[in-house]
């Protein structure tokens, strides 16, 4: 028998995103070890934020989103901010809520330069890796790169002549 080709859309939804992703998912182990880094760095997160002021992007949220970017090849916030309007996989990776708004790529980018631009960014993602290495998830065998995300991060800023080039 034929199926009906229905267009309602359920008003209702009786799940969390965590039931929602698969037990046996590779990013349930990635999410695992990035929340370890990010616990392990909470009294260094909380000194760089004041007391007083509008609340900003959680930095939790910021370096899993990073995170994200690099494990998904997206080029650009404003690729990643589309994509988290829709995809729950990374809505859950990053914590965002299903009803939650997603914020403005530009407040992301700003945002996101101040934490990386201190040496909690850093060891956050050496922490990552290090979990990772632990663990047996890295060879040294073999490691693909995405050259459009190395040419799309490097700007005039960053560029250093070679000597004897």
């Amino acid at each position: 028998m034929r199926g009906e080709d229905r267009q309602q859309q359920e008003m209702f939804l009786y799940a969390t995103l965590e039931d929602l992703v698969p037990p046996d998912h590779p990013l349930r182990p990635i999410r695992a070890m990035v929340d370890r880094a990010l616990k392990a760095l909470d009294a260094r997160l909380d000194e760089l934020y004041g007391e007083g002021g509008r609340a900003t992007i959680a930095p939790e949220r910021l370096l899993r989103a990073q995170r994200l970017m690099l494990l998904d090849s997206i080029r650009s916030e404003r690729m990643l901010v589309e994509q988290l309007r829709y995809h729950l996989l990374f809505r859950w990776f990053v914590g965002l809520g299903m009803n939650e708004e997603v914020w403005h790529a530009t407040v992301f980018t700003k945002n996101r330069d101040r934490l990386l631009a201190g040496e909690v960014a850093r060891e956050f993602f050496a922490a990552v890796v290090r979990q990772a290495r632990q663990q047996g998830l890295m060879s040294s065998e073999h490691f693909p790169v995405d050259g459009t995300m190395l040419e799309a991060w490097a700007s005039q800023k960053s560029f250093r002549p070679m000597q004897g080039a």
